[in-house]
């Protein structure tokens, strides 16, 4: 999604390229001109490097209406406030209707002016068609959503107005919003993670948005302080039914507040406005771990502490990171983590997760690691207490401890399917402690959940309907509020995100899965997917006539900062932890068990051996 090129380059905007020493929080640059590096014409941009800067270039006098359209189409790329000089390709009304901040469009490649058409008596002037190919929207609430690629194709509509220098050329009817080529997108707009409590509970989830890599052009806010307003405003229509926040009903920041700097200390102050003067102890805090949270990954040190002040300056409260962590969607934060597997004689083995050199694998305690159950696929609890196994014929699901010996209980699920592939999927864990599996019998399809992890097994609806398409896989967050799906359909597997909702005082009594959206849109097929972090997911899949590819995603279907991991052959399963620092783990059927330490090539754990988990 780099280089997005325009035919005539001559009057467009600059981009500079620059090493930018910005003494600010935000590794994202700085607002003001480099004083070095080189300027240069576009002619085609550099890919998606937020270093690059564009400086839009007002029309020149006696602009052809061809250099109108291109010079508004980069000056949309820029950061000028307010996108003034964007504005001058415009007609004054139509510049005062203009609203960037209402929506942007996201092209594969950076939109092209066709052929221009004349007009006619009623409307005279000239056409010139908006062409290329849309992938994405991003809302007004600042969610992306990937759509199938399709041919976008908008009108921009131009007159002459009376200038200084007699007659120009001006555009007086344009697409809504922004569009934006995908290249522009990235290097303008990065992802953040704003976070909300799950419904009733004291876990927080996160809801992942684009905001500017630098001021934004509207509010000329900086990212710290947009991702805050993002934040008061509230979580996005799909995350909306299954969160909470705790901040009273209209709470905004302070008015005028534009930026929000970190002290010495790495503490942040967040003025707030009178609708959050009165709120008790509790209820900030939970506030402060929300913006907490919500700042964590966007600033380039740890943010240590923050302070929530009312209107008038005095402290409402104070909470810091370690306070905070009692709100994450898992509460294993600092403590090793074992990864485990299914040995090449059936058995359930454990790799360490303390040791930072590879280790000879050992077997779990109890009737998984013992022999009694000869099995194919494992899940194992977030505790590390519980797993979950799949036999080996995949037809029956057992539940165990894996800390101590016990006898092989009663299967909890069983599938009737008449062959291994149309059988009892690999289980999953939630947060919550709840069980997680799929049948995948065409015959009696079902998504089943066992709360607590004990039976009763009971039929989780989906809404409205898989449309024909089978679960092959899943996942579940550890925050319990969201599911990945590996659905097939017509040969192809797919992958999609669905919203869980749970039973309420006035809802549904039975657990449904809801507005299931596309996660990996670019992919054709999807073989393995698994949770690396709170809106990341680690994606086997191919794309179009491509090959097999291990990337990370976000689960709102954009493309992972750190997309395309290094080259592996015959994947099977992959798994993650939702701390990033630890290591993927897959099952290659060439290499058997590997993982990918961070920065480092993938290595043989074990030659033999197959169904590689996390917890969860």
């Amino acid at each position: 999604m780099g280089a997005d090129s325009r035919r005539d380059g001559r009057r467009g905007a600059l981009r500079v390229s620059a090493l930018l020493g910005c003494g600010s929080v935000l590794m994202a640059g700085c607002a003001s001109m480099p004083d070095s590096g080189d300027i240069h014409a576009v002619k085609a941009s550099q890919g998606a490097d937020s270093q690059v800067r564009v400086y839009a270039v007002p029309p020149r006098k006696g602009a052809t209406p061809h250099e109108i359209v291109t010079g508004f189409l980069e000056a949309m790329t820029s950061d000028d406030a307010n996108f003034a000089t964007a504005r001058t390709y415009l007609m004054p009304e139509t510049s005062q209707k203009w609203r960037p901040e209402a929506g942007t469009t996201v092209l594969s490649a950076a939109p092209e002016a066709g052929q221009a058409s004349q007009g006619d008596a009623e409307n005279p002037g000239i056409d010139y068609p908006l062409l290329g190919k849309q992938i994405a929207t991003v809302d007004t609430q600042h969610a992306y959503q990937p759509v199938t690629p399709t041919d976008y194709r908008r009108t921009i509509h131009l007159s002459q107005q009376n200038g200084p220098d007699g007659k120009q050329w001006r555009i007086d009817n344009l697409p809504p919003g922004l569009v934006l080529g995908a290249s522009d997108f990235q290097r303008n707009y990065r992802s953040v993670n704003k976070y909300y409590f799950a419904s009733g509970r004291s876990i927080l989830v996160a809801d992942p948005v684009y905001i500017r890599q630098r001021l934004d052009p509207v509010t000329r806010m900086d990212p710290v302080t947009q991702s805050v307003k993002t934040l008061l405003d509230g979580p996005t229509n799909w995350l909306k039914p299954v969160v909470e926040s705790p901040f009273p009903t209209g709470t905004t920041l302070k008015e005028g507040t534009k930026a929000l700097a970190f002290d010495d200390r790495n503490a942040l102050k967040v003025p707030l406005n009178e609708k959050a003067s009165n709120v008790d102890r509790q209820q900030c805090m939970k506030m402060a771990a929300q913006i907490l949270f919500t700042l964590k990954d966007l600033t380039s040190t740890r943010v240590e502490q923050v302070e929530l002040q009312r209107a008038n300056g005095s402290q409402l409260c104070v909470l810091n990171s370690g306070q905070a962590e009692g709100y994450a969607p898992d509460h294993v934060s600092g403590r090793p983590v074992n990864q485990y597997f299914v040995d090449d004689k059936f058995r359930l083995a454990l790799l360490a997760g303390g040791a930072k050199d590879m280790t000879e694998p050992e077997n779990v305690p109890g009737p998984f690691g013992n022999g009694q159950l000869p099995m194919s696929m494992v899940g194992v609890a977030r505790d590390e207490h519980t797993a979950a196994a799949v036999s080996k014929d995949n037809s029956r699901l057992y539940v165990s401890s894996i800390t101590a010996e016990s006898e092989l209980g009663d299967a909890v699920v069983k599938s009737v399917g008449k062959s291994t592939g149309n059988r009892l999927s690999a289980p999953s864990w939630d947060g919550r402690g709840d069980l997680w599996v799929a049948d995948r019998d065409p015959d009696h399809p079902a998504l089943w959940r066992l709360a607590d992890g004990a039976g009763p097994p009971q039929n989780v609806k989906i809404i409205p309907g898989l449309d024909g398409a089978r679960i092959e896989a899943l996942k579940v967050s550890a925050d319990g509020v969201r599911i990945a799906l590996l659905l097939t359909k017509d040969g192809k597997t797919t992958l999609k995100i669905g919203r869980v909702e749970r039973p309420g005082p006035k809802g549904s009594p039975v657990v449904s899965v809801a507005e299931l959206r596309p996660a990996a849109p670019q992919m054709e097929t999807v073989t393995a997917v698994s949770w690396a972090g709170p809106s990341r997911l680690v994606v086997v899949g191919k794309e179009s006539g491509g090959v097999q590819q291990v990337r990370y995603m976000q689960t709102d279907g954009s493309s992972s900062d750190v997309s395309v991991l290094p080259g592996l052959n015959r994947v099977k399963a992959v798994a993650a932890w939702d701390d990033e620092t630890r290591p993927l783990v897959a099952y290659s059927e060439d290499d058997g068990i590997v993982r990918l330490p961070v920065g480092a090539n993938w290595q043989t754990l074990v030659k033999k051996g197959s169904s590689p988990v996390y917890p969860g």
